[in-house]
């Protein structure tokens, strides 16, 4: 973990520099304005990262403008980014061409471009904002074998990376719990990274006290992801009993003696130390039909080969933001949606909430209703 951190601080800074300079040098027309610009990139491009290290000395409402304005920098940083690298493969390439125009004034054209990439760049981030806290309910029907289950359907709800945080509010997770209740769920699965911060930090500010709303006749049942043991996962897993969700942990349970849950532990925990899928199949009744939550859709075939009729996922966010989903596309077997492969159907949710930025330009935040027919 301490290398990860070390790594992206790195990569962060990195990246910001080359965005910063570009910055500096289009204000080359307007240089009284290059100290105000110093001083907003600056604090733009730390206000994240500050907001974690000092929250604890920090006035809540102070501490809180902080971390919003740095979770929104990583969709500026990202936009920003590749506007700029557009731009300098178009200059490489009329280094070479001479395609372009020759300007008189080439400190105004720089002036104007950064305005104008600022206005488009806000306007995508508008867009993305909205579209975030716009939540879609996603249905999926499928049929899967009752086996010795007398049950004849079920009406689940499945919700996952709701992030719980300074940025995804209360009020954010009241509207995601009256969407889930106007489902009439019978039992709701939340397939890790329910929280975002520390649970001390929620605790006191009564962020995700909504989910204790949540109405499921048969329970909400919760798996950690890899954001769980980020903020700590024990006290993290205690948050989550705290809101009602039952904590499954390389465990499995019976539910109704009709169709079994099993839920594994985030990959966080590392491969040698989460129970093997085989051990925690062993270890329940196989004559009922088996579903499993494991937040990270690595390895799918594992699913299969131990019997496994239905996993649900999450962790991708479908990149969240363009083009980062076409990377998701490449690196996952499922970014999003729906597959199956032999007997076993998988669902990878793009996640109700969002990591950083309240800011999606390529996914959505979805519920996802699944309908379950157990046939003979």
């Amino acid at each position: 973990m301490a290398w990860f951190f070390i790594i992206f601080l790195c990569l962060y800074s990195v990246l910001n520099y080359y965005l910063g300079l570009r910055g500096w040098q289009a204000l080359e027309g307007a240089a009284y304005l290059r100290p105000y610009y110093l001083i907003i990139f600056m604090f733009s491009t730390l206000s994240y990262i500050f907001s974690k290290v000092v929250q604890r000395y920090l006035p809540t409402i102070i501490h809180e403008v902080i971390e919003i304005i740095g979770s929104f920098w990583f969709a500026f940083m990202l936009y920003f980014l590749l506007a700029v690298i557009l731009l300098d493969v178009i200059r490489l390439i009329n280094w070479g061409t001479n395609f372009l125009p020759n300007f008189n004034d080439y400190s105004f054209v720089k002036l104007v471009t950064l305005g104008v990439v600022t206005g488009v760049v806000i306007i995508i981030i508008t867009a993305g904002y909205i579209n975030t806290r716009t939540l879609k309910i996603t249905t999926l029907n499928i049929e899967t074998p009752a086996r010795g289950s007398a049950l004849k359907e079920l009406n689940a709800v499945m919700i996952s990376d709701i992030h719980l945080s300074i940025v995804n509010r209360d009020g954010f997770a009241r509207d995601m719990v009256e969407k889930i209740n106007a489902l009439h769920p019978d039992i709701v699965f939340v397939a890790g990274d329910l929280v975002d911060e520390k649970a001390e930090v929620l605790r006191e500010r009564e962020i995700g006290f909504a989910m204790k709303n949540i109405i499921a006749p048969m329970g909400v049942y919760g798996i950690t992801g890899n954001h769980e043991y980020i903020n700590g996962v024990d006290s993290s897993v205690h948050y989550m009993s705290e809101l009602n969700v039952i904590p499954l942990r390389d465990t499995s349970i019976t539910v109704g003696n009709s169709f079994v849950v099993i839920g594994r532990e985030d990959r966080s925990r590392g491969l040698k130390r989460r129970k093997p899928l085989k051990e925690l199949v062993e270890g329940a009744d196989k004559n009922l039909p088996i579903i499993l939550m494991d937040h990270t859709p690595f390895q799918l075939e594992e699913a299969m080969e131990n019997g496994v009729d239905l996993q649900l996922s999450g962790h991708t966010h479908h990149g969240q933001m363009f083009p980062i989903n076409l990377i998701t596309n490449k690196i996952y077997e499922i970014s999003r949606g729906y597959k199956r492969k032999g007997n076993t159907q998988y669902y990878v949710s793009s996640g109700a909430g969002t990591w950083g930025p309240p800011v999606r330009t390529g996914s959505r935040s979805e519920i996802v209703n699944i309908k379950i027919k157990f046939v003979k």
